[in-house]
């Protein structure tokens, strides 16, 4: 146990010098249970549209999950988060990690098409990996989870790659996501979705209307970067629209422990991986 502390303790160093992107010394000490591994396969032109995938050994219509991941849709790569893919892997998920274009060479309609191009992908091939693509799951932590719930609640992204939310996704998790952050102080932030005709056309919380996917929302209640406000906000829109949804509201708990408690030597920090591996599981019957 001691030995387990000191190395969280060390991943929570890593956190502070690395930003917004989980250290990578998780990767490290996370184990998919010999999951198969494919890197940098293309889903589109240029470096930063490859995806990495990680299957569970000897599976057959297992659920799928795209995993985005966060960085004030600035920066970020998925090598980073291998530890989260891993840990998916082996819960049974077939667990795709796509790289996307980010600010300054895209602004928010850029990095949203490039994420539902990858969603097109793994409806595509979820089978050869063993994944049943009926059972199709997004997730997403901060900026990647903003993503996932576009996907998920704007139509039009999904459908210019011929889908549908409500017929393709069997739900979608966001974990300490931003879904109603506009205006901003941050220039860049702002810039970044200054090519909206209007704010509230980029902010996941307006698109909360009508039949959506099963949501599952987690956020630390001492989250000062994204504040718990925005799931709060978004799950009372959803629940008020009819849609079914779960929030869960870990004490104590930041913005970066919330996703480091995907890597096996975090986990006491909160669920993070129960719970979403459990929503996926019921949600797939």
């Amino acid at each position: 146990m001691r030995a387990a502390y000191a190395i969280a303790a060390m991943a929570l160093i890593g956190f502070a010098l690395t930003a917004c992107s989980p250290g990578r010394v998780l990767n490290l000490a996370t184990s998919s249970n010999g999951a198969r591994v494919e890197k940098n396969i293309a889903y589109g032109a240029g470096p930063r549209r490859t995806l990495d995938v990680f299957a569970p050994r000897d599976v057959r219509n297992a659920p799928a999950a795209v995993f985005f991941y966060g960085g004030s849709w600035q920066n970020g790569d998925k090598q980073t988060y291998q530890f989260v893919a891993s840990a998916l892997a082996a819960k049974g998920i077939v667990t795709i990690v796509p790289d996307y274009r980010v600010y300054p060479e895209v602004h928010f309609e850029g990095f949203l098409n490039d994420a539902a191009k990858a969603v097109r992908w793994t409806r595509d091939h979820a089978r050869h990996y063993g994944g049943d693509p009926s059972k199709l799951f997004l997730v997403g932590h901060s900026a990647g989870a903003y993503i996932a719930a576009m996907l998920a609640l704007d139509d039009k992204w999904l459908r210019r790659h011929d889908m549908s939310p409500a017929r393709d996704l069997k739900g979608f998790v966001g974990i300490s996501g931003p879904y109603d952050f506009l205006p901003s102080n941050d220039e860049k932030i702002t810039d970044i979705f200054s090519t909206a005709k209007t704010e509230s056309q980029s902010q996941p919380v307006n698109y909360a209307s009508g039949k959506r996917p099963p949501a599952l929302l987690l956020h630390g209640t001492t989250d000062t970067t994204v504040y718990p406000r925005n799931s709060t906000e978004l799950a009372d829109k959803l629940r008020a629209a009819g849609s079914p949804v779960e929030i869960k509201l870990y004490p104590g708990v930041g913005h970066l422990g919330i996703i480091g408690a995907m890597g096996s030597p975090m986990r006491f920090v909160a669920p993070t991986l129960e719970d979403t591996a459990h929503f996926i599981r019921v949600k797939s019957h």
